[in-house]
């Protein structure tokens, strides 16, 4: 998960309670589409779909086969990615 900085609180059982909110997905909207998260998040995210196409959504690719097709959760302030295993060495450091 990629999130924005500013969004969490800077404390630990903060951070915690926050994350636990986020991945409730209770923001009301679809989880599939960059256009409500921020624009940072956003750009992460369609650079990210280069080389990690999404499984689902308005980008979606057409090659569910691809071992790199990814499951976003795309959030107001945070990405949720669930890359395959198979991919997770090379998608973690791509996610940098």
């Amino acid at each position: 998960m990629v999130f924005d900085p500013l969004a969490p609180p800077s404390d630990r059982d903060g951070f915690l309670s926050w994350y636990g909110e986020q991945v409730q997905w209770k923001e009301g909207h679809r989880y599939d589409n960059p256009d409500i998260t921020t624009p940072d998040l956003r750009s992460w995210f369609l650079d990210m779909l280069r080389q990690y196409p999404a499984l689902n959504g308005p980008y979606a690719s057409d090659d569910v086969d691809n071992p790199k097709v990814t499951d976003y959760s795309v959030g107001r302030s945070v990405i949720y990615a669930a890359f395959g295993w198979s991919q997770a060495d090379d998608a973690l450091n791509t996610m940098f």
